[in-house]
């Protein structure tokens, strides 16, 4: 009887959570965030503030922010120092209570945990919250993030909605395409962790509630091991907020770089804390990164010896040529009369030699994409192809994808053929007796006008079938929160970390949700949903994109 009991009120606490009328309660919440993002735009602080303290407090946004922790988080589940990995419906009822009384909230400590760089050896330290602390800080999120997209600078990408690399690198393009420039190449050294606390809020400038919430969790201990620390800089990596008290950190860095030259324009591209600046004249370019490094030093960071150089997008300067950027190498060539159609004349009648302006990926992204596919490969030695082309379809659209706006199809053509000695190798060492021909015609088999390695219904995707597409920059001026849907619905549909599946059916479903009909923004999870249930049938009557939470409530997954 008693695990009858149970399951009743498991049941009554799943309805309960179904039944929040979620649609009105995410048009309450963007309602808000749009008039403080105006507020903010129009200069009125006195507004942003009363309309931040009404939203901190407003029943939609608790909902909201623990809907996005415990429910639409499709990462790894990491318990914090309290051991909780997800909540039930009936803790999610009561985590919406909790947060009413955030004037006597308690931070918890951050337990924290090491996960590798890629491509090196190093170890990076991340920061988890508990859960409740979670929660608070994604209402905390809630409030501060339309003021301060209203302040950020046009060229800064990192960690911002809407915003993306490949935006940061056309805007690259953008800056270089007439000219060439020399190029300060740099990275900030440990950004997260050594950023300095007052200064960080001092500029955050935030109502009563947030600013002490945002100061516990700033000095909350950092469980490490068995060890307590109390570390005296630096934002814990790894939390809801993190990203936004970065970028509010490094707000102004680009407006003051920017004013130290009249003569010469001056551009600043920054991802999170990767950043790059162009400027034509090799002088001024090395005051700025005097100032660059004064600025910084302000705020308790400096930039990174080791990863920070001058170069040049054309020519050789100090044995380089061009730059590598957030896995796309930048580079200029010079160009004859009928290479470009932008010819300008020979070099020695007084007019300058003519360039063309390249992106493409970079070596050190072309070996470490090679390095997983073989990495694959060794872990499937003894799979059938099938479970090995399952485990490297998505490795390679991923990439593909990311690289699908630069020029790359000669590269697309390298990966296919590097990609084909590993799975030929594969091959000779499932069948060591049998001849090369033999295995080829064992595992490629004719896939309509040329030979694919599949089994006949499972197919292996080529780099080379991706088709390269032009990325058009964000605005400088725009905003999710600025309620420009068209324009932010037309972005969605050319969004090139998408599949080209994805891609129509969100032209198909306007950008829509398929369940509860809302506009799909810009952190809202994705999810393809199969009306049959059969998830090998990828007819596109078959499918409806939906958001991850509205595909959790078809499938009744309310606990997970």
């Amino acid at each position: 009887m008693a695990s009858v009991a149970r399951r009743v009120r498991r049941r009554r606490h799943i309805e309960d959570w179904k039944a929040l009328p979620w649609k009105d309660i995410e048009r309450n919440v963007f309602r808000l965030q749009q008039r403080i993002y105006q507020a903010e735009r129009r200069g009125d602080h006195k507004q942003v503030h009363n309309l931040q303290r009404l939203l901190i407090h407003s029943w939609s946004a608790r909902c909201l922010a623990v809907r996005r922790v415990s429910q639409d988080n499709r990462g790894k589940r990491t318990p914090g120092v309290d051991g909780v990995a997800n909540l039930t419906p009936a803790q999610r009822m009561a985590l919406i209570g909790e947060l009413r009384s955030l004037s006597d909230w308690q931070v918890d400590a951050i337990r924290r945990t090491h996960i590798e760089k890629s491509g090196t050896t190093e170890l990076r330290g991340l920061g988890i919250p508990t859960m409740s602390d979670r929660a608070c800080q994604a209402l905390v999120k809630l409030a501060l993030e339309p003021e301060w997209e209203a302040k950020f600078e046009p060229n800064s990408f990192g960690f911002r909605p809407g915003r993306s690399a490949h935006d940061a690198i056309e805007a690259i393009f953008n800056h270089i395409r007439l000219k060439p420039k020399y190029v300060l190449d740099a990275d900030i050294e440990k950004c997260f962790d050594n950023i300095a606390r007052d200064p960080l809020e001092h500029k955050l400038d935030a109502i009563g509630p947030i600013t002490r919430l945002v100061r516990g969790w700033l000095r909350a201990g950092i469980l490490d091991g068995d060890k307590y620390l109390f570390p005296e800089a630096g934002v814990p990596q790894g939390g809801v907020l993190s990203p936004l008290l970065c970028n509010v950190a490094l707000h102004g860095f680009e407006q003051t770089l920017i004013s130290v030259s009249k003569r010469y324009r001056i551009a600043i591209i920054r991802y999170a804390d990767d950043l790059v600046i162009l400027c034509e004249d090799l002088e001024t370019l090395l005051k700025v990164k005097q100032e660059a490094e004064t600025w910084l030093a302000g705020v308790g960071l400096r930039l990174k010896p080791s990863k920070t150089r001058v170069t040049h997008t054309s020519n050789e300067h100090e044995g380089n040529a061009g730059f590598d950027f957030l896995g796309f190498n930048v580079r200029q060539y010079p160009v004859g009369r009928y290479h470009t159609r932008t010819y300008r004349g020979k070099p020695g009648f007084g007019r300058k030699p003519c360039f063309r302006t390249l992106i493409k990926p970079s070596k050190k992204a072309c070996k470490r994409q090679l390095a997983e596919v073989r990495e694959v490969i060794r872990q499937h030695k003894g799979a059938p192809q099938a479970a090995l082309i399952k485990a490297l379809t998505p490795k390679i659209r991923g990439w593909t994808q990311y690289h699908s706006s630069c020029v790359a199809k000669k590269t697309f053509d390298w990966m296919d053929y590097q990609l084909y000695h590993k799975l030929y190798r594969w091959a000779r060492f499932r069948h060591p007796r049998k001849s090369g021909k033999w295995c080829y015609g064992r595992y490629w088999k004719q896939h309509g006008n040329r030979k694919n390695f599949g089994d006949g219904t499972a197919w292996l995707v080529k780099y080379a079938d991706m088709p390269i597409k032009r990325h058009i920059k964000v605005r400088g001026d725009k905003s999710p929160y600025d309620g420009d849907w068209p324009y932010w619905i037309k972005r969605r549909g050319r969004d090139p970390t998408k599949s080209v599946l994805v891609l129509n059916l969100l032209k198909r479903q306007k950008c829509r949700c398929g369940l509860c009909g809302l506009y799909f923004k810009a952190e809202d999870v994705i999810e393809k949903h199969h009306w049959d249930g059969n998830r090998l049938n990828n007819r596109y009557s078959n499918l409806v994109l939906l958001h991850g939470h509205c595909h959790d409530q078809i499938h009744g997954r309310m606990c997970q």
